[in-house]
């Protein structure tokens, strides 16, 4: 850190404790972070320390609640503040109130969400800096995430950061990324928290983070999922509320924001910026499945640590401040979106993008950077660049950022899962999708899917082998169910994660995470000498075949070379390999017609699980 930096965070720092800490008692609420001149972070007993106080102080607006268990058995808190004791969803419910879930420390080494978080319920709660502007917003606080990886702490955790002195660890204690695990849901971390999104259905999610990459002016970037992954109203309020009022008034703050930035070419800024490529198994990627908008933060790592909190506790506060003002916009938007996805089930024209591209047409962009060098690395061979922080210089760039649909799908009216697939129900379960499980065998008619000529990747992702390339296409199959099968409505306002998981060519799919690796898996085989047998016998009752044999031993000399692939060109072409239904997806679609040639009530709803 220059020494520039150090002096600007102890001003910081003492600026802050002035001016947040406010009444007759304002040194018993300084917060740890900034006790310390935000020169360190406090541990999560600490955190709940100070949350526990301030409950106890102010117990009409700050409750406190263990909504989980991190595998190594810490308590996952959320704190629920509220400005007249609404501590409960159904309660905010009735009194119109939106929800906020404002998160912290999904990556415990990014953790400034945590420190602002604690300024600002203070400021709330105790020097009632901000007295109203919890009136008509029901704030649900997650101050850390990833409790198991935040006490994972350590000075040399995050190489690129400035600061603070020693942070968490990147994965939880499974070594698994939250913020990878939206859909698949693998960590118990993100199981828990699926349940709290449940319970309180959001209205508006903030994630905070600490971006890595390049040098520049800004303290603050911001993230939103693109116009087409969102229903057009939660894409339009997102804009007007963050576009058009917070973001102004967060620079009136003496703040300096950007959207984020994702360099095409890390050692080259003026190559332009591009869309990051999230999607469902990322914080804002899931909300957008659920018809809900959402904020990522990212604060710029080369900021004093105190620059970055007071930038995290500026935009939330006017967040808060922007739903406050107008709660009715925000709770229209998301009715409305749910409603227009549970009445899409009836459109036989719908489409359903799965995939996105990036949009061929760019705009121009003002980047707020700073002068900087390139020169050759005899290390790498490549290109290092050298910023130069004393000389600020803006850039006229390519923003690429648009996206566009690329792969979509006409959805089902519904899908069938078979009762033996137990590992596809239980996600269903864990995302809250509404189904129904038959009480006993049925035969139906439905489309189906065969998947072929799989190919996965090389190496783990997250814990998984992920499924990169198939095959497809659409058979229909007789299939007799047992009970316990589900029929999986879409006519649901969380349809688009059931789109996401059931659909193969999905991004984020069950099948695509390996879930669903062993229908691709023949059980029976055949002996070489039978098989020999087998081959003279098709070859002489079928001209096609042999000429398509003679074919691939010309056009490829190593399935040539191998007298099992040889003697497999035959088998897997036999009834004898038809029968297992290789590649054969379990999970099938019905439209409107076969879902009412159903019985009328099928079996039970699962108890688990909402309309």
């Amino acid at each position: 850190m220059s020494l520039r930096h150090v002096l600007l965070a102890t001003l910081l720092g003492v600026a802050a404790m002035a001016a947040h800490a406010t009444g007759s008692n304002a040194t018993d609420w300084i917060t740890p972070a900034e006790a310390t001149h935000f020169r360190t972070t406090p541990s999560y007993a600490d955190t709940l320390a100070y949350l526990k106080r301030l409950q106890q102080a102010a117990p009409g607006v700050i409750h406190l609640e263990t909504f989980g268990t991190t595998p190594e058995g810490r308590p996952m808190t959320v704190v629920i503040a509220s400005g007249d004791g609404t501590f409960d969803p159904a309660a905010a419910r009735k009194a119109g109130k939106p929800i906020v879930l404002l998160q912290a420390g999904i990556h415990p080494g990014e953790i400034e969400g945590k420190d602002a978080g604690l300024m600002l319920l203070r400021d709330i709660a105790i020097t009632h800096k901000y007295p109203h502007v919890l009136d008509h917003v029901v704030l649900v606080y997650i101050p850390v995430f990833s409790v198991d990886g935040h006490e994972n702490s350590s000075p040399y955790h995050r190489i690129n950061q400035n600061g603070p002195e020693s942070m968490g660890f990147r994965g939880q204690s499974q070594y698994l990324n939250l913020n990878r695990d939206y859909v698949k849901a693998d960590a118990p971390e993100m199981l828990a928290w699926l349940k709290l999104w449940q319970k309180w259905l959001p209205d508006f999610l903030i994630d905070v983070h600490t971006t890595d990459g390049a040098d520049y002016q800004y303290d603050l970037t911001w993230y939103t999922e693109d116009p087409h992954k969102l229903d057009p109203a939660v894409s339009a309020w997102q804009h007007d509320a963050i576009v058009n009022h917070a973001m102004p008034a967060y620079e009136k703050r003496d703040h300096l924001g950007s959207i984020y930035l994702e360099f095409k070419d890390g050692r080259d800024p003026r190559k332009g910026i591009e869309n990051f490529g999230s999607g469902p198994r990322f914080s804002t990627g899931y909300a957008a499945l659920q018809n809900r908008p959402a904020l990522l933060i990212e604060t710029h790592m080369l900021k004093p640590y105190a620059n970055r909190v007071h930038a995290v506790y500026d935009l939330v506060e006017l967040m808060l401040e922007q739903i406050n003002q107008d709660p009715a916009a925000l709770l229209a938007t998301t009715s409305k979106a749910d409603g227009d996805t549970i009445a899409r089930a009836h459109d036989t024209q719908a489409q359903v993008p799965l995939t996105f591209k990036p949009d061929p047409q760019s705009t121009k962009f003002e980047l707020k950077g700073y002068a900087f060098t390139l020169t050759h690395s005899d290390i790498s061979n490549s290109e290092w660049i050298h910023y130069e922080p004393s000389q600020p210089k803006t850039y006229t760039i390519d923003n690429w950022n648009g996206l566009l649909p690329d792969l979509s799908i006409t959805p089902p009216v519904a899908y069938v899962v078979p009762a033996q697939w137990t590992a596809i129900i239980d996600k269903l379960d864990a995302h809250g999708i509404h189904y129904r499980r038959i009480d006993h065998p049925l035969t139906i008619h439905a489309e189906g899917y065969q998947l072929d000529d799989p190919s996965w990747a090389s190496k783990p992702f997250e814990g998984h082998l992920m499924l990169r390339d198939f095959a497809l296409h659409a058979v229909p199959r007789e299939v007799t169910l047992a009970a316990g099968s589900v029929i999986v409505p879409l006519a649901q306002r969380a349809a688009n994660v059931v789109i996401n998981l059931l659909e193969p060519q999905a991004p984020d799919s069950l099948l695509r995470w390996g879930y669903l690796n062993a229908i691709f898996e023949a059980k029976e085989y055949g002996e070489p000498r039978v098989l020999e047998k087998l081959a003279r016998e098709m070859l002489a009752k079928d001209p096609a075949l042999k000429a398509e044999f003679e074919r691939k031993l010309h056009d490829n000399p190593a399935f040539a070379a191998n007298p099992g692939a040889r003697l497999e060109f035959f088998f897997e072409r036999s009834p004898w390999y038809a029968v297992q239904q290789v590649g054969a997806y379990p999970v099938l679609r019905i439209d409107a017609a076969q879902l009412h040639s159903l019985p009328p009530h099928p079996g039970q709803v699962g108890a688990r699980n909402t309309p």
